[in-house]
Parts: structure tokens; C-alpha cells; sequence
């Protein structure tokens, strides 16, 4: 393989059509940890040739995406769209080198050409009629392309950092067209161009774009211009094995983020999609940069498991600052149905609360969602709706309890964990209760549910005053 030249410079090259697919955002982290490992730079090209699909919601999209998982790029993004007559003048200089040539195959041409290599179960190709005719011979009316005047011999070898030598006939490769009759790039003919003027040393990619590498090389070669290191990684595929969809569930990274994962963990679990370091799960941010390197990387595609996610975002939860913790909670709060409240606005003191809980609260949760949800005994008003499991276990003689252990509660002198725990068994003790037959109705009219952290946790941070209203809105 090929040494690492001076500087390490890679780019993530997204069409701007949609959303930052989950896909495409692996690539860009490959692109990202690579160039950090190697001391390198990152670029962000939008391919936005295709102006008709092209959108600057897309664009915003992308970059939010990017920004969200922590994978910061250098320079100002840069449009290919906006390089159009660098592309033409290139385009032209190769048909003045002999290395390409004006075409004017018409479409009823190319048509025939097509049914005719069906008809004797070739490959659909060009045939070249106008590589070594002169434009004067165009037909009247036919506007003329250019056209790649690709060896028509040999093999073209793409050298892959993952993959290994790849091999592909040049007879199959075709005179590719680089500018079309209307005098816009082809994509093949713009990422050249892109990737040779932007310095690019080395592209990282998916291993669908194999055979572009090969049509690529051959423009690099014709140009007389280095061709970049590849590594093309394998593919993300869903559970069953096919190419990762809609109808797998989530594939834009916004989503993820509105699903409550933090993007630490969605950067350690995104580089296992493809990559090892041994039997390694769980490996900070910061020793990926270290680590990082296309040996580690497998050719074949990886499946995509909800359930590992969600288990390794839990780790990465439980692992967090509680202050950072809030702060990821409040940025998607306004994405989450449970996050209604935190969306509106935290009093300080609800704050206080929640930070106060957070070592208990971050024990239960695998995403933020549920984090969030176990905030609500905080964030909720007077009278709380109560679930419906809830009531059942007030209804069931629940409230009776409440009843008997309300001037327990009322008579404290300190108000913290161990004096709460210590009335509330001495009450079980003297009604001759399980400790859990006297938690459970407690917990209930305190948050509404029969699921949160621990009960003498939540009366302390809520405060005394507080647990008397609630009980007493259960006792009227």
C-alpha cells in the first residue's frame, strides 16, 4: 500500500438531497478520525451538480447532522455546482490533448446501440464511433458531448486500503462522458477535478463507488495527475442482511438525535460498523483518533442492531456528567413528546432538582427519552395526572396507607434520606406492612407512575412541602 504522504487530507463529499443518512455519516466520521489520527483535515464538499434535487434545507440538513456527532470539518463547505466552468475548462483542455473527444452519437443512436448489445447479451457500451472522427462530420442539430478516449486495453487496478488490488478490463470501462450537451460536468469528471484541486490524498468512501474508482483512475491518468489513496468500506446493512432502508426503521442522523442517543456513543458504536480493535466495545472518542486505521477495517458489510445501540448508549448515559447530561436533554426536548416541560423552560429550582436526581435518574435510562420521562416527577404540576397503574395501586388501598402515614411524614424534624427511610419503616413496622406495600402507593401519588428512581431519592428532591401537597391532592 501506498505511504501516507505530507499531509493527510480527506473530504466528505454528500449529495444534498435529504437528511445525513446514517450511511453517510459513518463515512464522514471514517473521513474524520483518519485525517485527526494522521494530524490531517477534513473538507466538506456538497455535490449539488444535480441542481433539479439539490435543496439548501438538505445542505443545512447535512451540516447539522455532521455538527450534532461532533465531526467538524475545515474550511468553508464548498459547492460543486459553483465550479461548473473549472470543470468545462478542464473538459476542453483534455479534447485539446487528445484525451477526450467531442461526441455526437444521437439518442436514436445510442438506443440502437443498447438494443443491439441485448439482443447479443453484452453489456450495454458505447462503441466509440466518434473517437477519431473530426466535429466537422456532426450531423446539423445535435448538440455534442465530451467524452473520456479511455484505453481500450489492458486492466485498470484500483489499489484499496481495504479491499486490496482490485482489477477491472478496460473494455468494460467505456468513453465515459465528462460534459454533457448542455455544457454541465458529469460526476465522474467533477470529483476529479474537485478532489485534485481541494489536495485530496485520500478518498473514503463506500464500497458501492468500487467501479466509479476505476472510471475515476482512468481520468486522473489521462490528466497526468496523482491519483488519491482509496479505501472503500463496506456498506451498512440492516438486521436481515439488506442494504439499510426506511423499512429497517431510522437512517438520518437527526433522528437518531431526536431518539434520545447521545453522539458520543453513536460515534463508538458507528466506527464498530466496519472497524475492530480487537474485542474492544466501548472506546472514548478520543482513543478512536489514536487507534484509527483502515487494518482494523473488514470487507464485509455490517449489520445494523438497534439493541446494541441502546446498550451502549446506556453505558455512555450512566458514564456522563449530570451537567452535561441536562444540557443534551434540553437540546432535544423540544423533539420528544416527553420533553414537553423541559421544552417550555426549567425554573432554577427545577434545575437544581433535576441534577440533584440525575445520579439516580441516568441508573435507569438507555436513552434520553427515558431520561427525560423520569424527569416528570419534577417538571409536573399540581394535581399530577395520574397513569393508570398508578391509580390501581391508590384504589387498592393505597390511599388508606397514605392516610395512616401522612402525620409520620408531617411530624419530621430533617427532611433527607436516612430520617425519610427510617418513619417510613418504622410506619411499615408498626402496620405490620412490607416496606414495598407502603412504597408503592407513596411513589404513586408522588409521580404519578409506579416507575421512578428510587422513592426516598424523589421525596428528597422534591422537599417536604412538596411531598405534603402531593399526598394531600390524593387523600381529598
Amino acid at each position: 500500500m501506498s505511504e501516507l504522504k505530507s499531509e493527510v487530507v480527506t473530504r466528505f463529499a454528500p449529495s444534498p438531497t435529504g437528511f445525513l443518512h446514517i450511511g453517510g455519516a459513518r463515512t464522514a466520521l471514517f473521513n474524520w478520525l483518519f485525517a485527526k489520527a494522521n494530524g490531517g483535515k477534513m473538507l466538506l464538499r456538497i455535490e449539488d451538480t444535480d441542481q433539479a434535487r439539490s435543496t439548501d434545507e438538505a445542505v443545512e440538513a447535512i451540516k447539522d447532522g455532521l455538527s450534532w456527532l461532533g465531526l467538524t470539518w475545515d474550511g468553508d463547505p464548498i459547492s460543486q455546482f459553483s465550479r461548473g466552468s473549472r470543470h468545462r475548462e478542464i473538459a476542453e483542455q483534455m479534447v485539446a490533448d487528445g484525451k477526450a473527444y467531442y461526441c455526437y452519437t444521437t439518442p436514436e443512436e445510442l438506443t440502437e446501440m443498447r438494443e443491439k448489445a441485448r439482443a447479443e447479451k453484452r453489456s450495454p457500451r458505447y462503441d466509440g464511433r466518434w473517437r477519431d472522427r473530426d466535429p466537422s462530420e456532426a450531423p446539423e442539430g445535435v448538440a455534442g458531448v465530451i467524452r473520456l478516449k479511455a484505453p481500450l486495453e489492458g486492466d485498470t487496478i484500483v489499489h484499496d486500503m481495504v479491499q486490496g488490488d482490485v482489477k477491472f478490463s478496460n473494455k468494460d470501462l467505456d468513453d465515459l462522458i465528462l460534459l454533457r450537451s448542455d455544457g454541465s460536468p458529469t460526476y465522474m469528471l467533477a470529483v476529479v477535478v474537485d478532489d485534485h484541486d481541494m489536495g485530496v490524498t485520500h478518498i473514503i468512501r463506500g464500497d458501492d463507488h468500487l467501479t466509479n474508482a476505476a472510471r475515476q483512475i482512468l481520468i486522473f491518468n489521462a490528466l497526468g495527475w496523482d491519483v488519491p489513496i482509496m479505501a472503500h468500506v463496506p456498506l451498512i446493512h440492516g438486521p436481515d442482511g439488506a442494504k439499510l432502508s426506511k423499512r429497517h426503521g431510522a437512517v438520518g442522523a437527526e433522528a437518531y438525535r431526536a431518539m434520545g442517543y447521545l453522539p458520543e456513543a453513536m460515534r463508538n458504536y458507528l466506527v464498530r460498523l466496519g472497524w475492530a480493535h480487537g474485542d474492544d466495545e466501548i472506546i472514548p472518542t478520543d482513543q478512536l483518533i489514536k487507534l484509527f486505521g483502515f487494518d482494523g477495517m473488514g470487507k464485509a458489510a455490517a449489520r445494523f442492531d438497534f439493541k446494541k445501540l441502546e446498550n451502549l448508549n446506556g453505558h455512555y448515559i450512566r458514564a456522563a456528567d449530570d451537567d452535561y447530561l441536562l444540557s443534551q436533554l434540553e437540546l432535544i426536548a423540544p423533539e420528544i413528546e416527553s420533553g414537553a416541560e423541559i421544552a417550555a423552560g426549567l425554573s432554577e429550582k427545577q434545575r437544581a432538582q433535576i441534577l440533584s436526581a440525575m445520579p439516580s435518574l441516568k441508573e435507569r435510562a438507555k436513552t434520553l427519552i427515558e431520561l427525560a420521562a423520569g424527569t416528570k416527577f419534577i417538571t409536573a404540576t399540581r394535581p399530577l395526572d395520574i397513569n393508570e397503574k398508578a391509580a390501581a395501586t391508590l384504589e387498592n388501598g393505597g390511599t388508606d396507607i397514605l392516610a395512616n402515614l401522612q402525620p409520620h411524614l408531617v411530624a419530621l424534624d430533617e427532611w433527607d434520606a436516612d430520617s425519610i427511610e427510617a418513619a417510613i419503616r418504622e410506619f411499615s413496622e408498626s402496620a405490620e406492612l412490607k416496606l414495598g406495600k407502603v412504597a408503592q402507593p407513596l411513589r404513586a401519588a408522588l409521580t404519578g407512575t409506579n416507575v421512578s428512581p428510587g422513592v426516598f431519592d424523589v421525596m428528597v428532591v422534591l422537599g417536604k412541602d412538596e411531598c405534603i401537597s402531593r399526598l394531600a391532592d390524593q387523600l381529598k
